[in-house]
């Protein structure tokens, strides 16, 4: 398992990219409302405060392992909604 640090960058990394792809496709794509880009950007930016969250206080109770694990699965679930999301803009 990584430490809290590197999985934070991780996140803080992705939570980055997609912003940008979000930022390209409103530029690039003039008939998109900008409500719809608007909360794609808004959900990206919960998501990442979110998952930085749940990072630095983990639930009490639960191992680190299984704990961490989950988080990261469900990170990369979120994470496949976005780029489909992202991608159903276009």
């Amino acid at each position: 398992m990584a430490n809290k640090r590197d999985l934070k960058q991780t996140i803080n990394f992705v939570c980055a990219e997609l912003l940008s792809e979000t930022f390209v496709a409103g530029m690039l794509e003039k008939n998109i409302e900008n409500d719809s880009i608007d909360n794609l950007l808004n959900a990206i930016i919960r998501m990442n405060h979110d998952y930085i969250r749940r990072i630095s206080h983990p639930q009490p109770g639960m191992k680190h392992k299984e704990y961490f694990r989950d988080l990261i699965n469900g990170f990369n679930q979120q994470v496949d909604e976005t780029i489909d999301m992202i991608g159903n803009l276009y």
